[in-house]
């Protein structure tokens, strides 16, 4: 089993960094996640749910840079971010200035009665 000065601190910041879980990077390194966390402790004088969610904030800000860096040249990308970021929708225009939402009885009989004309003469 791995000792806290043999875990490979950089590794595990790179994991967290494409945000892998605790038990992601335990795995990897081929350790017990309360190894990892057990460590962190002595090592980072915090616990691992802090350590993590400190190295996890910097992959976020990578992506985030990654990615308004697409909208310049991808079309899609800004429309993406302007949609998530800037609360915007496409917006589809209705142009029946009037919408009927009932129908009355004589319409639903003729409508029955056109149904069944069609099904018995394809």
């Amino acid at each position: 089993m791995a000792k806290g000065h043999l875990i490979d601190w950089k590794k595990v910041d790179g994991m967290l960094h494409i945000q892998c879980t605790g038990e992601e990077i335990a795995s990897v390194l081929m350790i017990d996640y309360d190894t990892l966390q057990k460590y962190c402790k002595i090592h980072h004088k915090m616990p691992f749910s802090d350590y993590s969610a400190l190295k996890r904030l910097g992959g976020k800000a990578s992506l985030r840079r990654n990615q308004w860096k697409m909208s310049e040249k991808v079309p899609a990308m800004a429309i993406f971010l302007g949609k998530n970021m800037l609360g915007q929708s496409d917006r589809i225009e209705n142009t029946n200035k009037e919408i009927k939402l009932e129908l009355t009885e004589s319409e639903i009989d003729e409508e029955i009665d056109r149904l069944r004309k069609e099904t018995k003469n394809p």
